[in-house]
Parts: C-alpha cells; sequence; structure tokens
C-alpha cells in the first residue's frame, strides 16, 4: 500500500511560515536529542531516530476530511468516537479548540492534546508541532498529514517524528485508535 512520491524542493526567501517550521523543528530537536545517541567519537551525529508513518483510506472527499481535521465542531465530534474518550468527557477537560490559522493553537482529547498549526494547505497537508499532556513541557513532536485522491475517496498520510524515546508503540496505536477508526466512523 506504501508509494514512492516525488519530492520537489523550491528554494525561496524565508516566510513566516518557514520561520515558524524551522523554530519548531529546531526547538523539537534540541528538547528530544538522547544522550546516549551521540557518538562516542564526539562526532555531532545522533544515530538513533524512531518515526511513525501510516497510510489510511477513507471513503470521503479530501475536502471532509480535511475539514474534519481542522473544524473545532467536526474534531469533537471524532473525538467523541475515539477510545480515548470511551468514559466521556473527565470533569473539567478543556473542550476541544482548533485554530485554522498557520501559527494557531489547538487543544484536543479534553486538553491532553496541543500544538500549534505549522504548515495549512486546504484539502491537501497539515503540519502540527503536536504534543500529549503527558510529555516534559516544551517538547514537541512533528505530525503531517498528506491528503491524496484514492478512486472515490482519499488516502491520508501521517508522518509524525520527533517524539521522545519509547513512545513510537503507544503513539502507533493511539493514532488508530483515536484518529483512524474514529474518523472513519465520523465520515460515513
Amino acid at each position: 500500500m506504501s508509494e514512492k512520491r516525488n519530492q520537489e524542493a523550491v528554494i525561496k526567501e524565508p516566510t513566516r511560515r518557514q520561520a515558524i517550521i524551522g523554530a519548531a523543528v529546531t526547538v523539537g530537536a534540541l528538547a528530544l536529542g538522547s544522550r546516549n545517541a551521540w557518538a562516542q567519537s564526539g562526532e555531532e551525529i545522533s544515530h538513533s531516530c524512531a518515526a511513525i508513518q501510516q497510510e489510511v483510506i477513507f471513503k470521503a472527499s479530501r475536502k471532509r476530511v480535511y475539514d474534519a481535521l481542522t473544524e473545532t465542531k467536526q474534531f469533537d465530534k471524532v473525538v467523541q468516537l475515539s477510545e480515548a474518550m470511551k468514559g466521556g468527557m473527565p470533569p473539567g477537560a478543556a473542550p476541544t479548540n482548533i485554530s485554522r490559522e498557520v501559527g494557531g493553537a489547538f487543544m484536543l482529547f479534553g486538553g491532553y492534546v496541543s500544538g500549534r498549526h505549522i504548515e495549512l494547505v486546504p484539502n491537501e497537508r497539515i503540519v502540527q508541532a503536536w504534543r500529549p499532556q503527558s510529555w516534559k513541557p516544551g517538547v514537541y513532536s512533528i505530525v503531517k498529514f498528506e491528503l491524496a485522491d484514492e478512486g472515490a475517496g482519499t488516502k491520508l498520510v501521517l508522518d509524525h517524528t520527533g517524539f521522545p524515546d519509547g513512545t513510537a508503540e503507544h503513539l502507533a496505536g493511539g493514532w488508530k485508535v483515536n484518529y483512524w477508526e474514529p474518523l472513519e466512523k465520523y465520515l460515513r
């Protein structure tokens, strides 16, 4: 199901969006660097990097999938169908809140997940500085959702990088039960 995709590099003067992306990547890299990952010879190269890539097909248009991930009222319905919220919203939990602006904040799952939008390309791509509440303050990962036509539906490719060591398995399972399964139910 995995396909190789061509990537193009465009060089231009830095925009506000590029500055935000650069800052988020730098903060993530600095915050997530593992002392044990550095080479013993003194090289300044990390030798460990975990990443999650998942592909999901939805029987809905790219616009419907994009809107469900970026509109507060729609994503709140997805949250309510998620495994994380099976027991209901905990007392005092923050409501779902999603800015639709680059640089804008989002808060999901009763405030457990939060972050900022680094890049928003309607119906094509969402890039976020993303973190759960359980991580150390200031630690963010980078989450990218790529949307492409797949027959009459949409293929969503998730790339999640820059998360703390030892969290990959938990995060990979969480994407399935808290995003993909409830999103599929919501889009029916």
